[in-house]
């Protein structure tokens, strides 16, 4: 912040109530938030950090910016991190921040189509269902005890946060559901590819027994013609014995 800009700050603090002040105050720490988060290391080691396969796979998430954006401030979200993220911007850790390059592609192409954004944003009402009926069963609960019904989501931070937390959930599972659905696609097309060999196999073995066959079915003939010939010359050799007249 420049000089000019902190001196406003600290006149409007003198003006403000005890409520505006602690308002300014969050959004002041906000802004201070935001404005750290966005640099090259911070961007690398949020998209690369353990565990970032199933968080990366919210496009929101990844872009930071909320489901109810329109698509021109994803657009201007996603230049705004393209330029952090680009390679040519990280010669000192040009892998990494391909990687993290590719991450924020990948997002921001899901959201720049409207069917798929649309599908993301399934994602996100079903996570606040889920949240607003978990809610209303710990509300339930505090009503059968008889406690006071208020409950932590009631802060809309702490709401927030919860449905971020449960979309995230959501992406997960639908993710497992999806690699499990391809995995048992793949072992049934290979399955299917191993039949086909073995009958491509088959086939071709009958092929080459059906050649060798007849192949082979004149030298069969010509044996059987020979031996044939061979035993009818035998037979002709054989004389039978000459008759003995009987004496007494």
């Amino acid at each position: 912040m420049d000089s000019t800009r902190k001196g406003d700050q600290i006149w409007a603090l003198m003006l403000m109530s005890e409520t505006d002040f602690q308002t300014f105050y969050s959004e002041v720490k906000h802004l201070e938030r935001e404005d750290s988060v966005y640099t090259s290391d911070k961007q690398l080691s949020r998209l690369l950090r353990p565990g970032s396969t199933y968080a990366n796979l919210n496009p929101f998430e990844v872009l930071l910016c909320d489901p109810e954006d329109t698509l021109e401030a994803i657009r201007k979200q996603y230049k705004k991190l393209s330029i952090l993220l680009h390679p040519d911007k990280n010669p000192d850790d040009r892998d990494r921040a391909q990687t993290a390059f590719d991450v924020i592609n990948k997002a921001y192409k899901c959201l720049e189509s409207e069917q798929s954004r649309a599908k993301a944003l399934e994602v996100v009402e079903e996570a606040k269902f889920r949240v607003d009926r978990m809610i209303d069963e710990k509300r339930k609960k505090l009503k059968r005890e008889k406690r006071d019904e208020a409950v932590e989501e009631d802060d809309p931070i702490r709401y927030k946060h919860s449905v971020k937390v449960m979309t995230m959930k959501l992406f997960a599972d639908y993710e497992r559901k999806r690699r499990s659905l391809d995995e048992r696609a793949q072992e049934e097309r290979k399955r299917k590819r191993e039949e086909e060999i073995e009958q491509e196999e088959a086939k071709q073995d009958d092929k080459v027994w059906s050649k060798n066959f007849e192949e082979s079915r004149q030298n069969r003939v010509n044996s059987w013609q020979s031996f044939s010939k061979s035993s009818k010359s035998k037979r002709k050799d054989i004389r039978p014995p000459k008759h003995k007249a009987e004496t007494r």
